[in-house]
Parts: C-alpha cells; sequence; structure tokens
C-alpha cells in the first residue's frame, strides 16, 4: 500500500484536483463506452480503413481518439467534435454523482483551497454536467481535454500543469484525486501529488504502482480529510 496517510497528502495541500470519469461522474453510464467507441470507429473508418478496424478492437472511446492521428487532422477533428457530443450526451443520462463526491467538492470549496476539474473528457462535457447538479459553485476552474490534441491527455501532465497556473498555486502542492493509472502518471510528471481511487476491485496495486500517495475505496474519505482543521503554517 500507499506509505502517505490521507491526512498528510490533504494537509501539505493547496489545490485540489479532481479528474472527471470516476471520482465525480460515472460518464457513460447512461450510455456504455462501448457502444460509443464503436461509432467513433465508424467514423475513422470512413476516413481510414486500417486505422478504422484497428479502432473496432477497443471499447474504450479515448483510445479511438488517441488513434485518430494515424489517419490524419481532419479524423483527429472528426473524432473530437464526434466524441464532444457524445460526452455531452452521456452526462445528461448519466444520473447523479458519484457517491461523496459532491461533499468532497463542497468540503474542497469550504476549506479554502482552489478546486478544478482536470480531465481527459471534453471541458463542454464536464461543465454540463457541472450546472446540471449545481456543482460549478464549487469548482474553480475546469481543465478539459485540449481540443484535438489527444497526446496532451493524461498521462501527459499539461493538463496538471495548467491547472496549477490557473488556479494560482504551485503544481507541488496540488494534488489530484483519480482511478486510473493515466491520472497517477500524470500527477507523478507535474510534481504533483495522487490520490489513487480504486472504485473497482483490483485497482489498489496498480495504482499504487503508479505513484499514488495513499488509495482510497470511497470519495466520502476525501470529504472527510479536507474538512479537517487546518495544521497551522
Amino acid at each position: 500500500m500507499a506509505s502517505e496517510s490521507l491526512t498528510a497528502t490533504v494537509a501539505a495541500t493547496r489545490g485540489v484536483l479532481f479528474d472527471f470519469d470516476g471520482p465525480v461522474c460515472d460518464v457513460f453510464a447512461g450510455h456504455p463506452a462501448p457502444g460509443v467507441a464503436r461509432e467513433l470507429a465508424a467514423i475513422l473508418a470512413q476516413i481510414d480503413t486500417t486505422t478504422g478496424e484497428r479502432a473496432l478492437e477497443t471499447d474504450d472511446p479515448m483510445e479511438v481518439l488517441r488513434l485518430a492521428p494515424r489517419a490524419g487532422e481532419n479524423a483527429v477533428r472528426r473524432i473530437e467534435e464526434a466524441l464532444t457530443a457524445a460526452e455531452v450526451s452521456a452526462v445528461k443520462a448519466a444520473g447523479i454523482p458519484v457517491t461523496g463526491a459532491v461533499d468532497s467538492l463542497r468540503a474542497a470549496h469550504r476549506s479554502g483551497r482552489r478546486v478544478a476539474i482536470v480531465s481527459n473528457n471534453s471541458a463542454a462535457c464536464v461543465r454540463e454536467f457541472l450546472a446540471l447538479h449545481d456543482l460549478d459553485r464549487f469548482v474553480h476552474q475546469v481543465i478539459g481535454r485540449s481540443p484535438n490534441r489527444p497526446d496532451l491527455m493524461k498521462p501527459s501532465p499539461f493538463s496538471l500543469e495548467k491547472a496549477a497556473r490557473e488556479l494560482g498555486v504551485r503544481a507541488s502542492t496540488c494534488t489530484l484525486i483519480g482511478d486510473s493509472t493515466t491520472d497517477i502518471e500524470a500527477a507523478a510528471r507535474a510534481g504533483s501529488m495522487a490520490i489513487g481511487f480504486a472504485n473497482k476491485p483490483g485497482k489498489e496495486a496498480s495504482l499504487v504502482a503508479a505513484g499514488a500517495r495513499t488509495i482510497i475505496t470511497g470519495m466520502d474519505a476525501v470529504a472527510a480529510a479536507l474538512l479537517m482543521p487546518p495544521v497551522a503554517r
């Protein structure tokens, strides 16, 4: 297990960065991801048959976007546009926020820390969901993926570094809460801390191996830690 306690990690945190799909929203709960991936692969196949066939091998829409550059800039634009539309539609059908997410966002904001969503999903779908559930008031910045630049998605540190700049805090004082190894790797590359959210069995080991300082199995734990009295500086 990761050696740092949740309390110690939160105490050192000035900027709280939430990954979106997992810690806050189950994006494709209403519109399953495999179906979206197939739709994107079909678009890609119209542009480049070989790349489209490769895309049919994955059930992850993000992986289809990562493959799109092989078929050229037009393919990237087409897939980006279609994926963003699918994400915005999906979050409208995703249901309520992940258990503990609302309390965590509220606690982060009320603690006086700077708060951002840092996601490989589009900023449009994140903002749609936050507004739908009246959560935008707790979030200072939304950093979605850079349009037409899948190479800048996590595990690239680009979005975390951008979040730190826009929040006005050092990256080293930011903590990302994420449920995938790419989240944790991005935090490490940015020089930030990371809390691994093991929301499914078997995730803990991979999140620790990627560099998570501590592991949680529920977002309620984040809310509780953020509400603890601040350590004197």
